[in-house]
């Protein structure tokens, strides 16, 4: 089985979409996905209700879902670990042991964007329209994703 864990700051808005998006996109008996967060600040609760609503748009239910907090034991778990933005990435980093826990570190918009680094914007402060544009950026990268796996 493969594993992939979406990590973004707060683990409510980007990266439970992605978790969303990818378990759609893929055989779920065969691929495992999981999201969290590299701050606390919401553990143990449900994804933002702008990232439910948008997700619900399209076909997706993420209310299963509860924040958590990336551990150092998260590099044994997952195969591949994406992080939403450079912030995450390098907080991601930070915690890696070894050479073999960096490489397993990407930007999820390089899947659909090679090599560019771009973040996905944290839509937590905006109006719902960065929701859905945050939904539409991950959808593409995750169909990347999903074509891989």
């Amino acid at each position: 089985m493969k594993k992939v864990l979406m990590v973004c700051l707060g683990n409510i808005c980007r990266s439970p979409l992605a978790q969303g998006i990818l378990e759609s996109k893929v055989n779920t008996a065969a691929v495992f996905v999981d999201a969290a967060g590299t701050a606390a600040y919401h553990v143990g609760n449900l994804p933002d209700e702008r990232s439910i609503d948008v997700a619900r748009k399209y076909g997706i239910d993420i209310t299963n879902q509860r924040a958590r907090k990336f551990t150092v034991k998260d590099f044994d778990t997952f195969d591949v670990i994406y992080a939403m933005d450079t912030s995450n990435y390098d907080n991601i980093l930070s915690l890696a042991r070894n050479v073999e826990d960096e490489q397993k570190v990407k930007m999820i918009l390089n899947e659909s964007q090679p090599n560019e680094n771009n973040s996905v914007p944290d839509p937590y402060y905006g109006g719902n329209q960065g929701f859905e544009n945050v939904y539409k950026m991950l959808d593409e990268a995750c169909e990347v994703i999903a074509d891989n796996l």
